[in-house]
């Protein structure tokens, strides 16, 4: 999933989807608009479905190395500690980024 529609879907979940909601059962208990629990029952399960789907998205992401700009591995003597940083893009590529993550890897054996 790309990261725009992620965006997209994550807003619609996380806010206009509840706020529907409480829209829809606030006026009808002030206007007669009809079947107030079904309609926010759908929204619910809706939101509940969609709100699983980027979950495990996010797991997903998260697991895959597209996920880290590059690694990290500290490896520690008693005389010294050796730190290897490697990342997967050149360093200009990086200039429109506000932060980088890196994966932190087992020390070497």
């Amino acid at each position: 999933m790309h990261n725009k529609m992620y965006d997209v879907l994550k807003f619609i979940a996380q806010i206009a989807l509840p706020a529907a909601g409480t829209l829809y059962l606030s006026l009808s208990g002030l206007w007669p608009l009809p079947d107030p629990d079904a309609v926010v029952g759908t929204i619910v399960a809706v939101d509940t479905f969609l709100g699983v789907l980027l979950g495990l998205s996010t797991v997903k992401y998260n697991n895959s190395p597209a996920a880290y700009d590059g690694t990290i591995r500290v490896d520690s003597t008693p005389e010294k500690n050796n730190v290897n940083v490697d990342f997967h893009k050149e360093f200009e590529d990086y200039n429109d980024q506000k932060e980088v993550r890196l994966k932190v890897l087992p020390p070497a054996s």
